[in-house]
């Protein structure tokens, strides 16, 4: 596979998303702004999507203000918050671009938003709630550069009020089509300091190549919230890209503060079945069928036992959901697997088994 070249569809899907050839500022960009210096270093564009997060964005802008790699471009996506974000965007953060949704279309949608304004050769979701270590881009940027089979770096992200605590070093997808994050609540004591390939990155801090979202597209928007991270993983691991986790790109986020609840228990629940639906290759079903459905009941009994719990009865209706929603995800699933160039025994590889421990 070539990946330097982008096929007539991708080019379609992301219609109007061009790198600016220019090294001087654009009429949106204050001219004291590090984004455009003179330099051979890629421009990398960071993607923060909005709702009502207000009280999170100083903590983030500022940490990105303190990067010392020198390109860098911050697009803030605002999914029609009604915090005072974007007053306070506009009054304190002239160098950062806004792009104002008008209502709250949802994570994916505000990130391919983000996406197709970006400029950089590397993009990079964020969520509002971190906090990124002065030297995270540009360590992500060199993690692309030793990797050029990889169209994802995954970033090691801590907790921000236990910084030796580990929200994820890079996620993992188990054989029986359940999702998670490597190391999520570990004391950080040095057991994910190598550089690896893993499944995907969490979207709160997740590094895209432009040539492959060129290749296999954005986020699937209709994921909304929840795995959508994952869905585009399994897109790239298919056609043949690689995602390596960067032990020293770190990130500090506040788990849980703009998400969790009723909502994540309905898209999870949803989500895991689209996952299966739309990318779980068909030979790896036939092989792992009688675990991935031994997964979902249990998810459904557990659910069922805790029935009077909001989020409980969420998951069950996120359940559903998925079922109705499998005519939708098998009309995708077409052109995913198409686009498969890699043989089972990689796949296989890639996975985690149901009893490890990743």
């Amino acid at each position: 596979m070539n990946k330097s070249q982008s096929s007539e569809s991708a080019n379609q899907r992301i219609s109007g998303w061009q790198i600016a050839d220019t090294d001087g500022p654009t009429n949106d960009q204050p001219t004291n702004l590090p984004v455009y210096q003179s330099t051979n270093l890629p421009l990398t564009t960071v993607i923060i999507p909005n709702w009502n997060g207000a009280h999170h964005l100083p903590t983030c802008l500022a940490s990105l203000r303190r990067q010392t790699y020198p390109r860098v471009e911050v697009i803030v996506a605002d999914n029609g918050s009604t915090d005072g974000s974007l007053d306070l965007l506009a009054r304190d953060y002239p160098w950062v671009r806004v792009l104002p949704l008008g209502e709250n279309r949802g994570f994916a949608r505000a990130c391919n938003a983000g996406m197709r304004a970006a400029q950089g050769e590397f993009v990079v979701l964020l969520n509002n709630d971190t906090e990124a270590d002065p030297r995270w881009l540009a360590e992500v940027v060199a993690a692309f550069q030793r990797h050029p089979e990889a169209g994802i770096v995954a970033s090691r992200m801590l907790l921000f009020d236990r910084r030796d605590t580990f929200h994820t070093a890079g996620d993992f997808y188990r054989v029986d089509g359940i999702p998670g994050n490597r190391g999520v609540w570990k004391r950080d004591e040095g057991q994910y300091d190598r550089e690896e390939y893993v499944f995907s990155a969490c979207g709160g801090s997740a590094a895209y190549r432009r040539a492959m979202l060129e290749q296999v597209g954005l986020l699937d928007e209709d994921f909304f919230f929840s795995c959508e991270d994952v869905d585009l993983a399994w897109r790239a691991q298919l056609a043949g890209w690689r995602c390596v986790y960067a032990p020293r790109a770190v990130v500090y986020h506040k788990l849980s503060a703009t998400g969790g609840g009723t909502t994540a228990s309905f898209y999870d629940g949803r989500n895991f079945i689209y996952l299966l639906t739309k990318d779980y290759p068909g030979d790896l079903w036939r092989t792992h069928w009688r675990a991935i459905l031994g997964a979902q009941l249990r998810i459904t009994a557990e659910a069922l036992r805790a029935w009077r719990g909001a989020a409980a009865r969420a998951r069950l209706r996120g359940q559903l959901a998925g079922l109705l929603g499998l005519p939708r995800m098998l009309r995708k699933r077409r052109a995913v697997q198409r686009s498969r160039t890699v043989d089972r025994s990689y796949l296989e590889s890639i996975l985690t088994g149901v009893d490890e421990s990743p």
